[in-house]
């Protein structure tokens, strides 16, 4: 398996299961990964050795629904009985636990705070971005643990890119339809002109993590305080997974973080 290349703010690392990604702004910060498909969750022991990586004693997840909905994991909760609830954001000040969420070309995005050490994971595809997810987190940090946007840090993993994220016009609509600003919807939608002389529509394709980026800026995030990979999916399938590219065959990469005491 050969690693891809990854802009300077991001390396990899040999994790106990095989490679991860790691963000060196966010180093200081929080320990986080983002994983590869060497590492499923598909047991107790791949969340264990996922815990152990990030210094943590236990991995909280929900049950993922493509939406803005958030799960508020505090010091000293109880674990929740039963099955993972249902929210795409999981914001958390609890030094012991990681929180994480999976992805097959949807947007993993991982935040922390430089003052309190609250971070938040965030789940975002094309229906968690056009509802707000990214932006949804920085309000649940400001508002549960008083982290303020200017202070936080966030680092936007491997996802579908622009490059093979073909979509219909009906998205379009859906953005325009809750509510976001013409000119984001013109820079998030990018369709190349067609070869002068046809009559031909070239397909629209979605920058989904692009997206994510400027939504966190207009949540108050500083633009050089976010990081991308840059690492496409559908791009990469031996070392990452793609529900576009692999159908029901894909598994899902995880992106964890742990808040620091």
């Amino acid at each position: 398996m050969t690693l891809p290349g990854v802009p300077e703010p991001f390396y990899w690392i040999d994790a106990p299961w095989g490679a991860a990604l790691r963000c060196r702004a966010l180093d200081p910060v929080a320990p986080h990964l983002f994983g590869t498909r060497q590492l499923q969750l598909s047991s107790a022991t791949h969340v264990a050795a996922l815990a152990s990586s990030v210094e943590a004693v236990r991995v909280q997840q929900v049950t993922q629904v493509h939406g803005r909905a958030h799960l508020v994991v505090r010091a000293g909760d109880d674990v929740p009985a039963g099955n993972p609830p249902e929210a795409d954001v999981i914001v958390s000040n609890a030094p012991g636990v990681a929180v994480a969420v999976r992805a097959a070309d949807c947007v993993p995005v991982l935040i922390a705070d430089r003052e309190t050490g609250a971070v938040a994971a965030v789940h975002a595809g094309w229906r968690g971005t056009c509802a707000r997810a990214s932006p949804a987190a920085v309000s649940v940090l400001s508002t549960e643990f008083g982290a303020r946007p200017e202070n936080l840090v966030a680092a936007i993993g491997p996802s579908i890119g622009v490059c093979c994220y073909e979509v219909g016009p009906e998205l379009v609509d859906a953005f325009a339809g809750a509510g976001h600003e013409r000119h984001l919807i013109q820079r998030w939608f990018d369709s190349t002109p067609p070869p002068r002389g046809s009559r031909a529509r070239n397909p629209l394709r979605l920058d989904v993590a692009g997206a994510n980026r400027d939504q966190l800026v207009l949540a108050g995030v500083p633009e050089g305080q976010i990081f991308l990979s840059g690492l496409c999916t559908a791009m990469h399938l031996d070392v990452l997974t793609s529900y576009r590219a692999e159908k029901e065959q894909a598994g899902r990469l995880v992106a964890a973080i742990r808040a620091r005491p």
